[in-house]
């Protein structure tokens, strides 16, 4: 919960769906699917949306009287289309698995709450910032054995500059992808009703509607069970006989006074310059082709600095991101299907392979290789995926994906109610992950945000920075000085 050092919590309320929609006034009742008990003890997603407002419309009296209602109420109408976002996550005597249940009347909760912290302008710019700055701006979810929330919410003000929308999210029921579906859902409701609209129930366009069908989703070797059962028993001591708890193993990030945030970018020409040093140095054949797509290049440049910035020793190096599966699946899924459809895949190599000159064009074929076994099958090997999570070796430099720059999170722009200026991810402080994002400007590019300690952070944007002006100066250096500066 927020802290009153730096942020006054003003109302904790509960905000159901509108009842002016009818869907609100039904039950609905969702099993889990493999997708679904993939993650299911996994912490909760907590993110932060950034939005800029005018003085005259950011000052206390001003958000809320105006900007604020607005926004209850088109979360209201946006809650009656995405009602699970509402209810629980429940595991009902006698069923094998949990579920997740809305009843008329189960809401989100909405913390509304004002900073008295000065720093908005440095918590949406590039500069690097105290990751525990973030910490008192993300919700809760609450708990317990039986019930766990799904989704919420806390909006903060910061006066004169703009507010904040934190997200807590229940991993196991909806991913990256709905999140963001729904946000952008929300925005689009507030937007509608700025003219006075929003109480004659505008409907979502297709492409945000959400899909709550699940029957194409084939399960015929039990993988539910068997996922659900993995975490079971990975947390089986701490919780001693009640294995069934749906509490959490922590919630929030183990805050550290080292750790500080940093976001950095690669522009659309950035990435076209990636690729091309790349066909330089891989050669295509029959027998081996390269995959060199935008997130193949700059995951594999972070991945070389992020193991540059360790430095040299004998470890083992972890690359792992989730893959959306909706598309992948046969028959495929919509879209806008509603839930957890995501999962990680990763492979492992030694630190040394990073090192030296073609530290990149290593990295490059590393996540090509992956990228391209998944195309074999994205449930292929599923099983023993759950276990590695709580499994690596002490030691082990995990590179970890959050985010996609496909998810258009800068879409969720909520318009003369707030300009969107940034979208990060607080729980990437759990395992040092890299949050990634479509530019926020549009420009085709990518942008991410990292949390290391400080030394660390000052290495790595040593690193990330002289090697892409390596290539934007476009020098006369030769090929082999160039090479061997990249990171």
């Amino acid at each position: 919960m927020a802290t009153s050092e730096t942020v006054k919590i003003h109302e904790i309320i509960r905000v159901i769906p509108s009842f002016n929609l009818p869907q609100s006034l039904n039950e609905l009742s969702l099993p889990l699917t493999f997708f679904d008990t993939y993650w299911f003890k996994f912490p909760p997603t907590l993110v932060l949306f950034w939005y800029q407002l005018p003085d005259s419309n950011s000052t206390p009296s001003y958000f809320n009287s105006q900007i604020l209602p607005t926004l209850k109420k088109s979360l209201s109408l946006a809650l009656a289309y995405y009602l699970p976002l509402a209810g629980y996550l429940k595991w009902p005597l006698g069923s094998s698995k949990p579920i997740i249940s809305y009843t008329p009347n189960d809401g989100v909760s909405l913390t509304v709450a004002e900073s008295n912290v000065a720093n908005f302008d440095t918590l949406i710019s590039n500069e690097m910032h105290q990751a525990t700055d973030l910490h008192p701006l993300v919700p809760h979810l609450i708990l317990s054995d039986d019930k766990a929330e799904v989704l919420a919410l806390q909006i903060t003000l910061f006066p004169h500059q703009g507010f904040c929308i934190g997200t807590s999210a229940c991993h196991s029921v909806l991913d990256g992808q709905t999140t963001s579906m729904f946000l952008r859902s929300w925005a689009y409701l507030c937007n509608y009703g700025t003219g006075g609209n929003i109480g004659k129930n505008p409907c979502l366009p297709p492409e945000l509607t959400p899909s709550f069908d699940r029957s194409n989703i084939k399960d015929p070797t039990g993988l539910d069970m068997l996922f659900l059962n993995k975490w079971l028993a990975i947390f089986d001591e701490d919780q001693g006989p009640n294995t069934r708890s749906l509490k959490l193993p922590y919630q929030f990030p183990p805050g550290s006074q080292e750790m500080v945030r940093g976001r950095f970018e690669f522009s659309s020409k950035d990435v076209q310059q990636l690729r091309e040093k790349a066909l330089s140095k891989l050669v295509n054949t029959n027998e081996k082709k390269y995959h060199l797509s935008t997130f193949v290049l700059t995951l594999a440049y972070i991945a070389t600095c992020l193991v540059k910035t360790k430095g040299e020793c004998d470890r083992v190096v972890v690359i792992d991101f989730g893959v959306d599966c909706r598309s992948r699946l046969d028959p495929s899924l919509p879209l806008t299907y509603f839930g957890a459809c995501v999962m990680n895949y990763s492979s492992s190599t030694e630190a040394r392979n990073f090192m030296g000159g073609n530290g990149f064009g290593f990295a490059v074929e590393m996540v090509s290789d992956m990228v391209q076994k998944i195309k074999k099958g994205v449930v292929e090997g599923a099983e023993k995926d759950v276990s590695n999570f709580y499994t690596l070796k002490p030691g082990t430099q995990l590179i970890i994906v959050a985010g996609s720059p496909k998810l258009n999170i800068y879409q969720a722009d909520f318009g003369v109610m707030g300009k969107i200026k940034k979208v990060e991810m607080v729980s990437i402080e759990r395992d040092e992950a890299v949050f990634m994002a479509e530019s926020r400007d549009g420009s085709g590019g990518v942008e991410i945000v990292l949390a290391l300690k400080k030394h660390e952070m000052d290495k790595f944007t040593t690193l990330f920075s002289s090697g892409l002006n390596i290539l934007r100066a476009k020098t006369s250096m030769s090929e082999y000085d160039i090479v061997t500066l990249l990171p």
